[in-house]
């Protein structure tokens, strides 16, 4: 990573911890470590509070402080925020449906094709697209936490209807359609899933 790319992910991490404050729970403001051990994926939502396109619009803007492959910045955000729209998503998020009900904001992620992993129009390896896959898991990762910096849960459902949510958001066909993201706020606190032994995961050579 660059040096300029690692100070302005290192300054967006930082804003995501200041941004702890906008919870409106009246606690203290967590520090990251509390933000990254409180994120979980929310499976029951309570539908009596709601989010205004005011605050998703500063939910998103933090996405774009993510890095990406020479900042080219290939991912896209379709927000459901209208009832008749989050009712359409719902319908096109397989089992999840139930899940999400009390949800009142869904966002289609995507990201757009032949940038990350390209050089002048060729593919710089064998990853090709998987790079703008990537990069797109890193803006929702700065979606995730800067969400629950705010207050706000989420769940990441890849069980979508692609072609259903292209022709509802007109998605063009040089963008690959990731994921939907429910946005709202838990009804019950979610149990906190069992970890994989660190050593499974992590090699020192």
């Amino acid at each position: 990573m660059k040096f300029k790319t690692f100070i302005l992910a290192a300054a967006a991490l930082l804003s995501l911890a200041s941004l702890a404050g906008c919870a409106g729970n009246g606690s203290a403001s967590p520090t990251f470590d509390e933000l990254l051990v409180s994120r979980r994926s929310v499976r029951s939502y309570d539908a009596t509070k709601t989010i205004s396109e005011a605050e998703v619009r500063t939910l998103l803007t933090k996405t774009q402080e993510a890095p990406s492959w020479a900042n080219f910045q290939p991912s896209k955000y379709y927000v459901a925020i209208s009832p008749e729209k989050v009712a359409a998503v719902q319908d096109m998020v397989g089992g999840n449906k139930e899940r999400i009900q009390g949800a009142p904001v869904l966002i289609v992620s995507t990201f757009e094709k032949g940038k990350s992993g390209f050089f002048r129009g060729e593919q710089t390896n064998e990853l090709g697209d998987f790079w703008g896959a990537y990069d797109n898991g890193l803006s929702n990762a700065y979606l995730i936490l800067t969400a629950r910096a705010m207050g706000f849960d989420t769940l990441i459902m890849g069980m979508r209807d692609a072609s259903a949510l292209r022709t509802l958001f007109q998605i063009p066909a040089e963008e690959m359609v990731t994921a939907v993201i429910a946005l709202g706020y838990r009804a019950e606190e979610p149990n906190q899933p069992k970890h994989r032994d660190f050593d499974e995961i992590v090699k020192f050579f």
